[in-house]
């Protein structure tokens, strides 16, 4: 078996977006925005799943491991396909190590004799065995790890709404209370909201790579699209309803954990252990599609001319080269957890933590200059070219908006210091190419 199922497509587009940032870095958006968090989650949905509207569009008429790098190449030229794909890359190699980290400290909280450092090496050994095997092991696992987080989301919603309801043994229904002061920091706040949540959806390009290796991908990204778009709204909107309707928006509990807050506050013993449990499952799944992601496009990136050759080695469909290529960081970050164990997350997201913007903005790009080329697209995208602008348009509006913030500023800068590096480089070897092609007429 070398393919994904049909039904390994579609739960990876459904838990690719469902990772441990929706579960934790939520109660940041609701402390800035108050009820108005609903808007900015609106605003931030709506965005990405426009985002996934044009990933599908292209990758049924251009499946590849590479995807949005191979579509950037198609549309722009080889330095744009170049610029995506090490970007995105080295992004996510970094991600992965942070991924890694943030599980070992869940784990050694649990077992405090076990370092942390030794967890991250746990987790980065077994999940590079499952990529190293046969690529139904990793859609298995991944189908497995998004069916446990829809799960928790589902059961949420239903106490969620039992509760709201008036239907929760011995919780009295708070009504629209806690939704009356629902502007409470006014339009600035539900805007700083937005920027906060929109990272959230991170990991939705990871369908579109997966589609690649099923057995009928046009057929698979067509599916996993259209059935994800309403449950992936349903999920998170549904959820952040729940928070803000149960609870007050200023309570502390929320800020630092929204969902373990709505659980204490209906009594459920164990809450906060539960939770970890839910978000411990969602950052080995992210780890396990991480990993997966990242060697597919590092390895469309060798098959064109773009990386070493080395690394297009296969066994079964899998390349075996890239995945250990793309662990690498995550290895790494094993010392870096031995030597830094308090500081090393903070620091690494903050490197890394705009790149999708950058990547988002190629995508959009890509999609309006390649459906010039396209006759009745399979997976066509809504109101081009308006919302495609418009989709254009809003990526850029955020970048804009991150460099006017004083806390957001140092992200995006150091994100368009490694763009400018990797872009550089690419232009250069396009140039490169250019002369010796001139030099052998």
């Amino acid at each position: 078996m070398t393919h994904l199922h049909p039904r390994h497509v579609t739960m990876i587009a459904l838990g690719g977006v469902i990772g441990a940032g929706l579960f934790v870095g939520t109660g940041a958006g609701i402390a800035l925005a108050g009820p108005a968090v609903l808007i900015s989650f609106t605003a931030a949905g709506l965005l990405a799943l426009l985002i996934m509207r044009m990933l599908g569009e292209m990758a049924a008429e251009h499946p590849s491991g590479g995807a949005f790098s191979v579509h950037a190449e198609k549309a722009i030229g080889p330095w744009a396909g170049f610029t995506v794909g090490w970007l995105y890359w080295s992004a996510v190699g970094v991600v992965l190590a942070v991924e890694a980290t943030a599980a070992a400290k869940i784990a050694a909280a649990w077992i405090p004799a076990v370092p942390q450092w030794t967890w991250v090496l746990v987790f980065m050994s077994t999940l590079t065995a499952v990529n190293l095997a046969n690529v139904r092991n990793f859609g298995e696992f991944e189908f497995w790890f998004a069916g446990l987080k829809i799960a928790a989301i589902v059961l949420f919603l239903a106490l969620g709404a039992a509760a709201i309801a008036g239907l929760f043994p011995g919780i009295e229904s708070p009504g629209i209370t806690n939704l009356e002061d629902f502007l409470p920091n006014g339009w600035s706040g539900v805007l700083a909201g937005f920027m906060t949540v929109v990272f959230a959806f991170g990991g939705l390009e990871v369908v579109t790579i997966a589609a690649a290796d099923a057995e009928d991908p046009k057929q698979a990204i067509k599916k996993a699209v259209r059935t994800s778009i309403t449950r992936l709204l349903v999920f998170y909107l549904g959820s952040m309803a729940v928070v803000v309707t149960l609870l007050p928006w200023n309570d502390s509990r929320v800020g630092t954990s929204p969902y373990v807050a709505v659980l204490d506050r209906l009594g459920i013993p164990a809450a906060g252990q539960i939770m970890n449990v839910v978000i411990f499952v969602a950052l080995l799944s992210a780890i396990n599609a991480t990993l997966y992601a990242a060697a597919r496009v590092l390895c469309s990136l060798a098959e064109r001319g773009e990386a070493p050759k080395a690394l297009l080695d296969k066994t079964n469909g899998v390349p075996r080269n890239a995945v250990l290529a793309s662990a690498a960081f995550g290895f790494f970050s094993v010392v870096l957890n031995y030597l830094w164990p308090d500081t090393v997350f903070l620091v690494l997201l903050n490197a890394v933590g705009s790149v999708i913007l950058v990547v988002w903005g190629f995508i959009a790009i890509s999609q309006i200059r390649l459906r010039r080329t396209m006759n009745n697209p399979a997976v066509p995208m809504w109101g081009y070219p308006y919302l495609s602008w418009l989709t254009l348009t809003a990526i850029v509006a955020i970048i804009l908006l991150m460099l006017s913030d004083e806390q957001a500023r140092v992200q995006i800068l150091s994100t368009g210091a490694l763009v400018a590096v990797v872009t550089a480089v690419a232009l250069s070897r396009s140039a490169s190419r250019r002369r010796s092609l001139r030099g052998r007429t």
